[in-house]
């Protein structure tokens, strides 16, 4: 993607993801389809989608799970999950590398309320650090669906930090392209670099595509999907309650 000599304000950026995002959506329909498949047959075996991403990636995580509007047997894994779940130091927390070692991975997944049948929704523009992919290796060893956001131009153009080689789109049954641009901003500076990430935008708006598609196949099907209300609407707590209950001890809503 490239944006090529352009003024740098709050316009341009505007135009930037307005050309974007429509393209993104319009070529990644037939990948969000296939993660429909994988999430649809997840939720009818009585399954859970467990959503993970690191950096500003958990914004991701926390659209597919939890949310208003969005499916209730959704769980958002966390690196924070060592701490809250397995009585780690908050300190630990304070490493901004800590997502690049790949044997933290095993211990989020271990903390996690995971069964056979479940699915997973992997998050990372980069696609190359080490929690990440290990992770995705985890899921894949043991037989669960995976389905990667990430960005195909990034991803390729960067040395995977995971000591197999891989990338997580090297492991993912669904790979779905944000359409991110290397180093993830949109709008080149004179002196280098970029500004305007682009990223958390597609990739909201993918992540709600898959949700809202899961939901038309299940309503047109017959089936009432499990779907959360606002909190802050009449009636909303009790709704969310009652079909959370279903699914007690296999998810958490994350504050």
């Amino acid at each position: 993607m490239t944006f090529g000599e352009m003024s740098i304000n709050s316009q341009t950026y505007a135009e930037a993801i307005s050309d974007l995002l429509p393209r993104v959506m319009r070529e990644q329909a037939p990948q969000v389809s296939r993660a429909a498949d994988l999430i649809t047959e997840a939720i009818r075996a009585d399954g859970v989608v467990h959503a993970f991403g690191s950096g500003h990636s958990q914004a991701l995580a926390m659209e597919i799970a939890g949310r208003a509007g969005g499916l209730v047997p959704t769980n958002r894994l966390s690196l924070r999950d060592i701490v809250l779940y397995g009585g780690e130091p908050a300190s630990v927390l304070d490493d901004v590398r800590l997502e690049r070692d790949p044997s933290v991975a095993e211990r989020v997944l271990a903390l996690a309320p995971v069964r056979d049948g479940d699915v997973f929704v992997i998050a990372s523009s980069s696609g190359v650090n080490g929690v990440v992919v290990e992770l995705a290796r985890l899921v894949k060893e043991r037989g669960h669906g995976l389905i990667a956001i990430t960005s195909l131009d990034h991803t390729g153009r960067v040395e995977p930090r995971h000591p197999s080689g891989k990338r997580l789109c090297d492991l993912a049954d669904v790979v779905v392209d944000n359409g991110a641009p290397y180093g993830d901003a949109a709008l080149p500076l004179p002196g280098g670099g970029a500004t305007g990430a682009v990223s958390s935008v597609t990739g909201a708006a993918l992540a709600q595509m898959i949700v809202t598609e899961v939901v038309g196949r299940l309503i047109e099907a017959g089936e009432a999907p499990p779907v959360y209300l606002s909190m802050n609407v009449p009636g909303g707590d009790e709704h969310n309650n009652q079909l959370e209950a279903r699914y007690a001890g296999r998810i958490r809503r994350g504050a």
